[in-house]
């Protein structure tokens, strides 16, 4: 119950599309950032990140398939919130044509 109230009360604090990604990814986009290392969505520094932290977490060099997991979910997650950011762009651009 409350882990429920406190992914609703994040999907409160972000746009829609946004909150949505949260509920499916099952991860917000602020933990993902902190997960991750990162301040602002800046693709190359997100992708950096990823490869460091998956290659020291992996099990056959002693790491954790845990922590694995959860930078996999959290770059799955910004991964997403770009994707929205661009539509979003995307869609301005296609307003202001008209």
């Amino acid at each position: 119950a409350a882990s429920k109230a406190a992914a609703d009360a994040r999907g409160r604090s972000e746009r829609p599309q946004s909150a949505a990604a949260s509920r499916i990814i099952g991860i917000s986009l602020q933990e993902a950032q902190q997960i991750l290392n990162v301040s602002n969505l800046n693709r190359e520094e997100i992708q950096k990140n990823y490869d460091h932290l998956f290659k020291v977490n992996d099990k056959s060099v002693g790491g954790s398939f845990y922590l694995q997991s959860k930078v996999v979910r959290a770059k799955e997650r910004l991964d997403e919130e770009l994707r929205i950011q661009a539509k979003d762009e995307k869609e301005k651009g296609r307003k202001a044509e008209t």
